[in-house]
């Protein structure tokens, strides 16, 4: 694996720099865990915690075990890390990093305004169909739910990306939670005005009437059972158009791998699913609708 130094640093000085802004507002609880405020202060910073992560999803390798003895604790990028400590320590400081991976993507990362917005929800199965009773790491947090290729366990992801492919909004929930719930719409769809294409799943009169009083337009395709209706052209174009956050999807699935079902901890799978998606934010090439220098009205 060749590390892009100039990457590498790109990646760091962001973490560091959205971790020294958000140390300056106050914050109940940060870390995710489960017991007592941990004591223990790490040999690395949150910030490097957060790039080392990153890099591995940006990288397309395919095993972090692998990835941090091999890469991280070796020669390429011990200079970089100095302080860096064991595979085993490191995996009990990814917690940590969940919220602040979440804001990151969702603030520091977020793509610009355009008016236009394209959303969709993805599985991530955690387990295979066959050993769904024996799972439990994710007893009470993954759940059931059918999509297009059938039946799975586990999470899915909410997300909303402009025609550039920049992502705007995105969070994880069980799987059992429906694309059109009214709670879940107006968290995706928060900050957002324009138009937003997606697909027949998001079909709620009470979330279409809600948006479209504060300036968001939901455009979906219909049902077997509901009347067509005519629509502008503009509209009609950019839902015909609405393809391009599967590629997205595609993306976060294979390149920066945050869907495989070998999590052995609830929040390093969040963290694991957010660290890819701030690690496609930093791809040279994304898909897109339009040149890089035309711009929307």
């Amino acid at each position: 694996m060749i590390i892009n130094e100039t990457k590498l640093i790109q990646i760091f000085c962001d973490c560091d720099d959205f971790c020294k802004i958000v140390e300056k507002f106050p914050k109940p609880k940060l870390l995710a865990t489960s017991g007592s405020n941990p004591t223990r202060k790490p040999s690395i910073t949150l910030s490097e915690c957060m790039c080392i992560m990153i890099i591995y999803h940006h990288s397309g390798m395919k095993c972090f075990q692998y990835y941090y003895e091999e890469i991280v604790l070796g020669k390429k990028m011990k200079s970089y890390f100095p302080k860096v400590p064991s595979y085993n320590r490191f995996i009990e400081l990814i917690p940590r990093t969940t919220m602040m991976l979440f804001l990151f993507v969702n603030l520091f990362r977020r793509g610009k305004s355009t008016g236009y917005y394209f959303a969709d929800s993805k599985k991530l199965p955690v387990c295979d169909n066959l050993r769904i009773r024996s799972n439990k790491v994710f007893y009470g947090i993954a759940g059931r739910s059918k999509s297009s290729t059938g039946w799975f366990y586990g999470l899915k992801l909410f997300l909303v990306i402009n025609p550039f492919g920049q992502v705007m909004n995105c969070f994880i929930t069980s799987a059992n939670m429906a694309d059109n719930n009214y709670e879940g719409m107006k968290r995706l769809f928060k900050r957002l005005k324009g138009f937003v294409f997606a697909d027949k799943g998001f079909i709620s009169k009470q979330s279409f009437d809600f948006f479209y009083q504060i300036g968001l337009k939901i455009v979906t395709t219909i049902r077997s059972n509901m009347k067509n209706k005519l629509m502008p052209m503009i509209e009609k174009l950019f839902r015909m158009k609405r393809g391009i956050i599967e590629s997205v999807n595609d993306i976060l699935m294979t390149l920066c791998d945050i869907d495989h079902t070998r999590h052995r901890s609830p929040m390093n799978a969040f963290a694991h699913a957010y660290a890819g998606v701030a690690a496609y934010t930093y791809l040279d090439k994304i898909p897109t609708l339009f040149a890089k220098k035309m711009k929307l009205k």
